[in-house]
C-alpha cells in the first residue's frame, strides 16, 4: 500500500468511529499557528489515548509535549471531572496556543500547562514530592526520551502505565550505527526499558496519514 492509502485508511476510520467535536477540530487544526504544525497526534491516536485512561483509570496524568494542546484535551475529557493532567511544553507560542484551546474547551481547571524544558519540569515535581501520575503520555524531542523516561518512572506507582510515541522512526530505529540524535535517543529508550526489571512492555509499528511509525506502551510493576 502507498502512503496515499494509508491516510485514505486513517480518514474513513477517523469518520467512522471518532467523536471529534469543534473543539477538538479546532485544537487540531491550530497546530498550524504553532512553533511545529502538524506533528500532534492523529484524531485516531487521540482517541486511543482517551480510551488507554478510561481503560486504566487514569486520573492524574502527565504529557511531555503539549504542542497545541490535542491530546491534553482527549486526556482530560477521558478522564472526568476530577482529573488532573500537567502538561509540560518548552515553547511559550506553543503554550500560548494550547492555553486558548484548552480554555475553549472548557478544561482549564483539569489541565496545568508548565512552561519550560521538560526534564526540568520533571525534576521539579520529583523534587515537591508530586503524587504519583497513573498515566505518563512522552511526546517530545526524541533525542531526550532517556531521561523523560527516567523522571516518568520516578514520578509513577505500580501500575502506572507510560505511551511514548513516535519510537520506530519510519523503520530507522534498527539501524545502530545512526548519528541522528532522535534514532539515538530512541535506541536508548528501548535499551533502557529492556534493562528495568520494574518495567513490562511492548511496542506497535503503525502505518497512516503520518507515515510509518509506532509507539511503545509500558507499565511500571
Amino acid at each position: 500500500m502507498s502512503a496515499e492509502q494509508w491516510a485514505e485508511v486513517d480518514a474513513y476510520l477517523a469518520e467512522k468511529l471518532v467523536d471529534e467535536d469543534h473543539a477538538l477540530q479546532a485544537a487540531r487544526e491550530s497546530s498550524g499557528e504553532t512553533l511545529f504544525p502538524g506533528i500532534d497526534v492523529t484524531p485516531n491516536m487521540g482517541a486511543f489515548l482517551g480510551m488507554l485512561v478510561q481503560i486504566t483509570g487514569a486520573k492524574r496524568i502527565l504529557e511531555i509535549g503539549t504542542l497545541a494542546g490535542y491530546s491534553a484535551i482527549w486526556m482530560a475529557r477521558a478522564a472526568g471531572p476530577d482529573a488532573h493532567v500537567v502538561t509540560c511544553e518548552l515553547e511559550q507560542a506553543n503554550a500560548d496556543v494550547a492555553q486558548e484551546n484548552i480554555q475553549r474547551a472548557d478544561l482549564a481547571d483539569r489541565v496545568q500547562l508548565i512552561l519550560g524544558a521538560a526534564a526540568d519540569s520533571m525534576h521539579a515535581l520529583i523534587s515537591q514530592g508530586a503524587e504519583p501520575f497513573d498515566l505518563v503520555f512522552i511526546d517530545a524531542d526524541k533525542k531526550s526520551n532517556p531521561d523523560y523516561l527516567d523522571a516518568a518512572v520516578r514520578l509513577s506507582r505500580p501500575g502506572t502505565v507510560i505511551v511514548i510515541d513516535n519510537t520506530v522512526r519510519g523503520g530507522e530505529v534498527v539501524d545502530a550505527s545512526s548519528h541522528d540524535p532522535d534514532i539515538i535517543g530512541t535506541r536508548r529508550l528501548i535499551d533502557m526499558i529492556s534493562a528495568n526489571s520494574r518495567l513490562t512492555a511492548t511496542a506497535l509499528q503503525t502505518v497512516g496519514s503520518k507515515g510509518w511509525d509506532g509507539f511503545t506502551l509500558v507499565r511500571v510493576t
